[in-house]
């Protein structure tokens, strides 16, 4: 299962080259040369200490804490028991701490900019990143991206900072030597050293739209928003989860890629609240064995359109249902997740090559990149009445919101776009995105619906809600 947590290249490849010049030699003789006894100092002091030196201010802690209230024991209710044991509840205190722990690394100097991932400081209503100097600074969340597990903090007053840069990681390969960089089990900074082992994992149910780096350089809990490293000092992915079934690293971490972290910043800077990403319009299926044997195909690497929202930008470039799409700008995207991360890595105003295969032949079409549109008023709604949707935020779908949300595209009526903690909602199971079908057999087209249809007593609800496709229909108590 995976679980969420929180030298120079131009030195060692003349090692390797070294190792290489060997290989030219008589047989049996290569291994005895590789391990030849040191000449030079330089031959036993090989490093990665200057490139920590250089990139290690650049990683800090973040820390996340909020007040909990815990509920009063109905006892203390009986002045009678208040006689005994006071106001004090049993000596249980009303209020506790929690607190999180996790990495982060400043990407802006200037602006004082940190991203980390949403997880870390996710439902936290204080936040301080601490350096690896001892300074500690109080930060602020200017945007969280759940879709991406991203956020970005900006610190409030602090000067002399180091910023990493963010690689391009079009240009990472298997095999490239990487350095993950945090703070593991909250012990300090750690810096720990592997290779890329692999490159667009997918599925690993950390999010959606993305493309995992996967790594063998040891991640583990307190990890969670620090940096890979590549060998120029340069962030090539902010590390997430990890794959264990102890919870502590067993050598295969995943990292969200620095393409996909810089539109989140560039978002961030924009000052909106929410990250702008490029607009399909149409729903897509991974293409399985049997219809790519029938297609032709020697291998299932693909996405097969299912439906095209009309007049979005899939069906104006000329995108039809069961057209396979190959690949984007060139690069290939072998399933849905993979082709939502090159997708959605496009900058929003251009337009974007799409190959996809279409009775047999190859076609490219030009895709307009823009962003998913608000057809109609959000018209936000908090649900107080007593009913078993008490406690959520219900609003009208449209394109963006299904955006935001990770909703199909295409579908009508009332999502649920927030929920109150401990609410009579969240303890029945209702999840954000939840389509808020019919209540009592009437449809609800707008959330003006939903909160009058709730005004009115009743003895019992049936609620019908779409869920990843699925329509659920359940009756609760009024």
């Amino acid at each position: 299962m995976s679980h969420r947590f929180a030298g120079t290249r131009t030195v060692l490849a003349a090692g390797m080259l070294a190792c290489a010049l060997t290989a030219s030699a008589a047989p049996g003789t290569a291994f005895a040369q590789a391990r030849q006894v040191p000449e030079t100092r330089e031959q036993i002091t090989l490093s990665f200490a200057p490139l920590v030196k250089r990139t290690a201010a650049a990683v800090v802690n973040v820390y996340g804490a909020r007040v909990e209230r815990r509920p009063q024991n109905p006892f203390m209710d009986d002045p009678f028991f208040r006689r005994f044991f006071g106001d004090g509840g049993f000596g249980v205190p009303r209020e506790r701490v929690q607190r999180s722990l996790g990495s982060g690394v400043v990407v802006d100097a200037g602006a004082g900019l940190v991203v980390t991932n949403n997880h870390v400081i996710e439902n936290m209503s204080e936040v301080k990143v601490a350096f690896a100097d001892k300074r500690e600074v109080e930060a602020t969340i200017l945007l969280r991206d759940p879709r991406t597990d991203l956020a970005v903090l900006k610190l409030a007053d602090a000067k002399n900072l180091t910023a990493m840069e963010l690689a391009d990681t079009d240009e990472l390969q298997v095999g490239d030597i990487v350095l993950a960089m945090g703070n593991p089990f909250g012990v300090g900074q750690t810096v720990t050293q592997g290779i890329v082992s692999a490159l667009a994992r997918t599925q690993i149910g950390v999010g959606d739209a993305q493309s995992f780096i996967q790594t063998d350089a040891a991640i583990n809990p307190g990890n969670s928003g620090g940096a890979l490293v590549d060998m120029k000092g340069r962030v090539v992915g902010i590390n997430t989860a990890i794959y264990s079934r102890s919870g502590g690293s067993v050598g295969i971490g995943f990292a969200i890629p620095a393409a996909m972290v810089r539109l989140v910043v560039e978002s961030a800077k924009a000052g909106v609240k929410t990250v702008r990403r490029p607009w399909l319009g149409a729903r897509l299926q991974a293409l399985t064995a049997d219809v790519a044997d029938g297609l032709g195909l020697d291998r299932p690497a693909g996405s097969v359109v299912a439906s095209i929202v009309e007049k979005g930008p899939a069906d104006q470039a000329g995108l039809r249902r069961s057209d396979v799409i190959l690949s984007v700008d060139g690069v290939a995207a072998d399933d849905p997740e993979s082709f939502g991360y090159r997708f959605a890595t496009r900058p929003i105003g251009g337009t974007t090559t799409m190959t996809v295969l279409r009775g047999g032949k190859k076609v490219d079409l030009q895709i307009k990149l823009v962003a998913a549109p608000e057809t109609r008023p959000r018209d936000t709604v908090k649900l107080t009445s007593r009913s078993p949707l008490a406690g959520l935020t219900v609003a009208n779908l449209s394109p963006a919101l299904a955006e935001e949300l990770s909703v199909e595209t295409g579908n009508e009526g009332v999502v649920v776009a927030e929920i109150e903690e401990g609410s009579t909602a969240a303890n029945i199971g209702f999840q954000k995105g939840d389509l808020i079908m019919a209540l009592n057999g009437e449809r609800m087209a707008n959330s003006r619906d939903v909160e009058t249809a709730l005004r009115e007593r009743k003895r019992a609800w049936e609620v019908t809600i779409s869920r990843k496709g699925q329509t659920i229909t359940s009756v609760f108590p009024g």
